[in-house]
């Protein structure tokens, strides 16, 4: 019997079915002859002379017969072999593409852990893409994606600090990044900045350390680097940013409507309504889960074809030339050769990036999810309605602080996850969720839990929302007056907001307890911490209290982080007397960078030290409280 712990159970299926389309008479075995069929379906075409070497090497009954058991044997030994790499790379050779097929396993600690060989693919293309120009990258920049170059390449944290600012640009300061003369502990230093940030941007990153980064663990770190793509492939897709989304208004539909939808959806609907125009059938169920059926629809690939027809510059706008996409592709009967055939012309467009033919007709979800993601930032094909019926005023961009609450809940792993704050916590699940985060026990046994049914959908989600109020003001002893359930399920800002912080601020709060022994902490004992830290370290800054003007300059922030870790600052960076608003800003943003990079999980943005907000003040006072004790 065949070893079938290599495949998964889909895998499994998708096998079967490919060995059932040869195996007519159902009997459980085809003939050596049939082989080249069969591993044609099963999306791992081999020439005929390399079948035939196969066949040669085979110990078959006499009648050249070969089991199932026996072709899972073949076919696992092929998805590692050298020459069905080389092939499968040679039908996707373009801008760098390769493709391999199935999983690959690494033992850490005695355990094994799965990952994607096409995710690893398709992420070493896009950061040699992303990269390739950046001069502190040469060193590790082209990797190999048939190596595992890149699981060395981010264990210095440069190429993961470069990719993170790709994504989110300006979240790290680039002078805190070490990038010459590297030593265990500046490597240390990249790698606490690179995860700290990543942290700050929404990635979840509990339980991924320094050292996984650093021994490059496979599975670690292809989990961080989709995190930190996907945010950077999404951040687009959102009204607010990109107002011709509005044209994908459905009749009966209200704006507050289409902005409630995840990203995976608006990108769902942008391709239904170019295929729509195309007079195609249109993809259904794709939701923020990834339902299997939109995979179904794009398999084939004509979907695709349709889609990047539709989209292709028609010359019709100033300064872009036309780009006419060839068809006659649809016309190859292999489902691989004409997703090839697809991808070169995906390629004219210069958006050819993370599938190849073979993930595209395997249906990879995350792949084929940023496959068309970055079409849809590249080429949107939209236009923003004109004489329509439409409240413009109410389309508000995310503010600094809804941001910033919005990323850290995500960095938590709250499932799902928070695209639009108030839309997505209006069933309290998340907040739940929260509260068991900062100790507040929860009965999930008075949860109202999806899907809700459509008449009485929202009573539920409003039971869940007084229930919510109703454990911060008895459990949390959260200060809550004014609040109600209806204020949460209704998305009321302010309101929100307020219960939010209150949350935020347990939970910085006791971290800094779980360090200090359970001894509790509060405003006063932070600013005492800060000053009595800043004065045995002989340093001439002081606060008196997190609204204090002194710290519009970042100085005390700076300041505390050399007391913390002596002569990390490097000062003649910095302006220190006479700062006008842009100079302000360019110590934040470094004093930022460095309390991250010293091992301080900070949320709080630079402007918010500038105009020294109060509330984001106190988490990056605190946060460095943390890390400051831990030292002692």
């Amino acid at each position: 019997m065949a070893s079938t712990a290599h495949f998964s159970e889909e895998e499994m299926v998708e096998l079967r079915e490919a060995f059932s389309k040869v195996d007519i008479t159902g009997n459980g075995f085809i003939h050596t002859n049939d082989l080249t069929d069969v591993l044609k379906a099963a999306n791992l075409p081999l020439p005929g002379y390399k079948v035939r070497e196969l066949i040669q090497n085979l110990t078959t009954t006499g009648d050249g017969q070969i089991s199932f058991d026996e072709f899972i044997s073949i076919f696992q030994s092929l998805k590692s072999d050298d020459v069905a790499k080389s092939f499968r790379k040679q039908i996707n050779k373009k801008e760098g593409i390769c493709a391999i097929g199935g999983t690959s396993e690494q033992s850490s600690a005695g355990t094994q852990h799965s990952y994607s060989e096409e995710e690893k693919y398709a992420f070493v293309n896009w950061i040699n893409k992303a990269l390739e120009k950046d001069p502190d990258c040469k060193h590790v920049v082209p990797m190999n994606p048939e190596t595992d170059d890149l699981f060395q390449a981010v264990g210095d944290g440069i190429v993961l600090c470069k990719m993170i600012n790709f994504s989110v640009p300006d979240t790290i300061d680039e002078r805190t990044i070490n990038k010459k003369k590297l030593t265990p502990f500046t490597i240390q230093e990249n790698l606490n900045l690179a995860l700290n940030s990543a942290s700050a941007i929404g990635c979840h990153v509990v339980n991924i350390g320094a050292e996984d980064l650093k021994e490059g663990k496979p599975y670690l770190v292809l989990g961080l680097l989709w995190q930190v793509i996907k945010i950077g492939l999404f951040a687009d897709i959102e009204i607010s940013r990109n107002e011709a989304l509005i044209a994908l208004l459905r009749e009966g539909e209200s704006l507050e409507d289409l902005m409630k939808l995840s990203p995976e959806e608006l990108l769902l609907r942008w391709a239904n309504y170019h295929l729509e125009n195309a007079g195609c059938n249109k993809v259904n169920n794709f939701s923020s889960d990834i339902k299997p059926d939109f995979y179904s629809v794009i398999k084939d690939s004509r979907a695709y074809y349709h889609l990047l027809n539709q989209v292709a510059p028609k010359g019709d706008e100033e300064g872009i030339p036309a780009i006419t996409i060839d068809m006659s592709g649809l016309r190859e009967k292999d489902d691989v050769q004409r997703a090839e055939c697809m991808l070169q012309q995906a390629e004219r467009l210069g958006c050819r990036q993370f599938v190849t033919a073979t993930d595209v007709v395997r249906g990879n979800p995350k792949l084929n999810l940023a496959f068309i993601a970055n079409l849809f930032n590249k080429y949107p094909a939209l236009h923003k309605p004109e004489n329509q019926d439409i409240d413009w005023s109410s389309i508000e961009g995310e503010t600094r602080e809804e941001r910033t609450f919005r990323n850290w809940m995500n960095s938590l792993g709250v499932n799902p996850r928070v695209n639009h704050l108030y839309s997505d916590l209006s069933d309290a699940l998340v907040i739940f969720q929260l509260y068991e985060k900062i100790k507040v026990p929860v009965d999930w046994n008075r949860v109202n839990k999806p899907p809700y049914a459509k008449l009485g959908g929202n009573m539920k989600k409003l039971e869940n929302c007084n229930y919510a109020v109703e454990l911060g003001k008895n459990e949390a002893k959260f200060s809550l007056v004014g609040i109600a359930g209806q204020d949460l399920n209704e998305g009321n800002r302010t309101l929100t907001l307020a219960l939010i912080w209150q949350l935020m601020r347990r939970y910085t709060l006791n971290i800094l307890e779980d360090i200090g022994g359970g001894e509790k902490v509060n405003d006063e004992i932070i600013v005492s911490w800060v000053n009595e830290t800043l004065t045995a370290a002989g340093k001439n800054s002081t606060i008196s209290s997190f609204k204090d003007g002194k710290i519009s300059t970042s100085m005390p922030v700076l300041d505390l982080i050399d007391a913390i870790q002596p002569g990390s600052i490097k000062y003649d960076l910095l302006k220190t007397e006479d700062l006008n608003d842009e100079e302000k800003l360019n110590n934040a943003k470094y004093a930022i960078s460095m309390a991250r990079k010293i091992g301080a999980r900070v949320y709080a943005l630079p402007e918010d030290l500038v105009e020294v907000k109060p509330k984001m003040v106190m988490t990056v006072f605190a946060c460095l409280m943390g890390k400051g004790m831990k030292k002692v």
